[in-house]
């Protein structure tokens, strides 16, 4: 079995996995895991934060994307341009989110374009990751070309019974440094601290 078919395999197990979670389980999955990350020093004292806009199996990022606005911080989120590549653009409202590719909300067009090196730290989904930070996300490489040229913090957002250590991986897969699930924050595979 090549690489790319074992990760489609495992995408296959771990959303089947996923639609048996119970609703209470993801609901206090999300709570936990925002709680864990607004309280982050590198997230606290971040002034631009990129962050993805969870999609319905994805860990629920909108009171991270509150926080960002209500503290201030310049807050950019993902929008896709064509098949592989997306771009990052600021929002100052929640408000100004659209369905968009995959009915995954984006923000519109004429959103103001942000730079990869003027995050101060990134926030980023998987499908499923390991305590290491090796991640398998959906397969469009979206996220492994904005981590080839992105050198700030960065943190994997993963519900801990979505976790595997076993990930298949490929040259071009980028690990992560922070994973970040309900039980708490994991640095280069070790618990970490918080606050």
């Amino acid at each position: 079995m090549t690489k790319a078919e074992e990760k489609q395999r495992l995408r296959r197990v771990i959303r089947e996995l996923e639609r048996q979670l119970s609703s209470r389980y993801k609901a206090e999955s999300n709570k936990a895991i925002a709680a864990h990350l607004l309280a982050m020093p590198e997230y606290q004292a971040a002034g631009t934060v990129f962050c993805f806009v969870g999609a319905e199996r994805e860990v629920d990022t909108r009171p991270i994307l509150e926080d960002a606005l209500a503290a201030g911080k310049r807050l950019c989120v993902p929008l896709c341009t064509e098949p592989g590549i997306m771009e990052l653009r600021q929002v100052t409202e929640l408000d100004q989110l659209v369905p968009g590719a995959y009915g995954i909300l984006e923000p519109p067009a004429d959103a103001p374009q942000v730079d990869a090196d003027e995050v101060d730290f990134a926030v980023l989904p998987c499908v499923t990751c390991n305590h290491l930070g090796a991640r398998l996300g959906q397969g469009g490489g979206y996220y492994d070309r904005f981590l080839a040229h992105y050198r700030g913090g960065t943190v994997l957002l993963c519900r801990e019974k979505l976790i595997r250590e076993e990930i298949p991986l490929e040259p071009r897969d980028m690990p992560v440094p922070w994973v970040l699930t309900e039980r708490g924050l994991y640095e280069d595979g070790i618990p970490a601290r918080l606050g």
